[in-house]
C-alpha cells in the first residue's frame, strides 16, 4: 500500500491537474499574479530610477573626496561654505588638488519651444576639470568664453531642433534671467527627479548668472588625491583637520552618493511611497492567490478527505497545494516581467529616467512572488489539515 502511494505521488502531478482542470479560473489567477508582479516591478524600478538619476552627477564628478556644508540636504540644497577651507585642505598629505564648484537652480527659456523650465547650473574652473566626462573635457576651452555653457542632451523636454544644430557644430542662444546665453556644446548625463536638465559652465559665467552668489563661498569642494593614497584615510585626516569650526563636512565619493540616496529614502515622502507600493503589490498578490487556492481547496475537499482516509498524511496534501502555488508563481511571473519591460521602455522614453530591467530585480521579484504564493498556500491549507474524512461523507 505504501509503495503504491509512493508510486502515485511520483506519477501524478495533482497540483498541475487541479489548476489546469478549470482553465478559465487558472488564467484569471495568472493574470492576478502578473498584475501584482507589475506593481512590484514598477515601484522597485521607480525607486531605483530615483536613486540612479539623482546620483549620476555625483558619479561623473572627478573627485575622490567631497566637502559640503553641514547644512547640506542633497545636491539641490547644498548651502555654502568658505572657499578658504579648500586652501586648507591642500595642506593635508595626499591631497593633489582642491577645487570649488557652484551649483544653483534657475529658470531658462527652452531655445526651441521658448517655454521656461528649471535647470541645474554647475560652474567650476575650466583649468581644473571637475567632471570625468569625455564630452566635457574635450570642450573645456568653450566654457572659458563669456556667457557660454554646455547643455545636457539627455535633458527632459523637446530639444530636437536645438540638438540638431549643436550636432552640426552650430551654437544656439537662449535666455536666462534676461541674459543671453550661448550653448556651445553638449554632454550627456540625464534628467533626474530634481531637474529637467543641467548646464555646465565656468565659475565666472556662473557668477554672472547668479549675481547674489558670494565668490568666496562655494557649494561643493572637489578634492583629488595623489596616486597611492587611500580616500578613507585622507578623509579621516581632513575631518580632524577641517571640522574644528563645524562649517564643513567631509565625504568620500561613496559616502557622497549614499548621502544623496539617504536624503531621498529617509527625508522625502517619495522614497516611502515607492516602498509602500512594493508592499501593496505583494499584499495584492497574496490575496489573489489565496482566493484561488482557497476556492480550489473547497472544491476538492471531499477528494482531500478521501486521500486522508486512504492513509495519506497532511504533509502530502499540503505539498499538493504548495505545488499549485509554485506553478502559479512561475507562470504568473513571466507575463508580469514581460509587461514590465514594455512599461519600463515607455516610461524611459517619456521621462529620460534610467529605468531598466535588471537581473537582480527580476530575481528579487521572482523570490517575492514565490514567497507571496507560499504564504497564500499556507493559509489556504488550514482547512485541509483540520478536515476529518468521517465528516465529509
Amino acid at each position: 500500500m505504501i509503495q503504491q502511494i509512493q508510486q502515485l505521488q511520483r506519477r501524478t502531478p495533482l497540483g498541475w491537474l487541479q489548476l489546469s482542470h478549470q482553465k478559465g479560473r487558472f488564467l484569471v489567477a495568472l493574470a492576478g499574479i502578473a498584475f501584482a508582479d507589475v506593481l512590484m516591478f514598477m515601484q522597485l524600478g521607480f525607486q531605483t530610477a530615483l536613486f540612479n538619476s539623482n546620483t549620476r552627477l555625483h558619479s561623473s564628478m572627478q573627485a575622490d573626496i567631497f566637502l559640503v556644508s553641514p547644512q547640506a540636504r542633497n545636491l539641490a540644497y547644498l548651502s555654502t561654505f568658505a572657499r578658504r577651507r579648500l586652501y586648507q585642505a591642500m595642506d593635508v598629505p595626499g591631497v593633489k588638488s582642491a577645487e570649488g564648484m557652484y551649483l544653483g537652480f534657475i529658470d531658462w527659456k527652452n531655445p526651441q519651444t521658448h517655454q521656461k523650465t528649471g535647470v541645474l547650473v554647475m560652474g567650476f574652473n575650466p583649468d581644473q576639470p571637475a567632471f570625468d566626462l569625455p564630452d566635457v573635457k574635450r570642450q573645456l576651452n568653450i566654457l572659458k568664453l563669456p556667457d557660454t555653457a554646455l547643455f545636457d542632451r539627455a535633458s527632459r523636454g523637446d530639444y530636437t531642433e536645438a540638438l540638431t544644430q549643436l550636432d552640426q557644430s552650430k551654437s544656439v542662444t537662449t535666455e536666462i534671467e534676461r541674459r543671453t546665453i550661448t550653448i556651445g556644446g553638449l554632454f550627456t548625463v540625464g534628467a533626474s527627479f530634481i531637474a529637467d536638465g543641467s548646464l555646465i559652465t565656468s565659475d565666472q559665467n556662473f557668477l554672472r548668472l547668479f549675481p547674489r552668489q558670494d565668490a568666496s563661498s562655494v557649494n561643493l569642494g572637489l578634492i583629488q588625491l595623489k596616486p597611492g593614497y587611500d580616500p578613507q584615510q585622507v578623509a579621516n585626516t581632513l575631518k580632524s583637520y577641517l571640522v574644528g569650526n563645524n562649517d564643513v563636512k567631509v565625504l568620500t565619493k561613496e559616502e557622497f552618493i549614499q548621502f544623496e540616496k539617504d536624503y531621498w529614502q529617509q527625508n522625502t515622502p517619495i522614497g516611502f511611497i515607492f516602498s509602500l507600493g512594493v508592499a501593496m503589490g505583494f499584499m495584492v498578490g497574496v490575496i489573489i492567490v489565496y482566493q484561488v487556492l482557497s476556492t480550489d481547496v473547497n472544491a476538492h475537499m471531499k477528494e482531500y478527505a478521501t486521500f486522508k482516509a486512504m492513509g495519506y498524511r497532511n504533509a502530502y496534501l499540503l505539498g499538493v497545494v504548495f505545488e499549485e502555488a509554485i506553478i502559479m508563481a512561475a507562470l504568473g511571473f513571466l507575463p508580469g516581467m514581460t509587461v514590465s519591460v514594455g512599461l519600463y521602455a515607455l516610461t524611459r522614453n517619456a521621462t529620460n529616467l534610467p529605468l531598466y530591467m535588471t537581473l537582480a530585480r527580476a530575481i528579487q521579484v521572482q523570490v517575492l512572488t514565490i514567497i507571496m504564493c507560499m504564504i497564500s498556500g499556507a493559509i489556504a491549507t488550514r482547512k485541509v489539515q483540520s478536515a476529518d474524512p468521517a465528516d465529509m461523507f
